[in-house]
């Protein structure tokens, strides 16, 4: 049986499984979410640090992130930069839905 690993270590290997993510959040309408900031969520929010898991367990925390922790991420780190109106221009492309266009 394979030992676990540092988060980090596996994010090479996971990355297809971030890109459902990615397009899942699409499908929601978050038309700006990316693989990076979808992994940064994860560290800051699910792991919390670099902890070790195995594989199945960082696919599982990554298929499984809510859209709402997402989105709590997001805004979370629009209010720690400076360019405050920036950021906030960028939240409404987030929270436009497929069916208003």
């Amino acid at each position: 049986m394979k030992e676990g690993r540092l988060v980090s270590s596996w994010k090479p290997i996971v990355l297809p499984a971030l890109r459902s993510k990615v397009e899942e959040l699409h499908m929601l309408g978050y038309r700006k979410a990316n693989e990076e900031d979808v992994w940064k969520c994860l560290m800051k929010k699910v792991w919390r640090q670099d902890v070790e898991k195995k594989l199945h367990q960082v696919v599982q925390d990554i298929l499984h992130l809510d859209a709402g922790i997402y989105m709590n991420y997001i805004t979370s780190q629009v209010y720690k930069n400076d360019d405050l109106m920036a950021h906030i221009e960028a939240l409404k492309g987030y929270e436009e839905s497929p069916e208003s266009e």
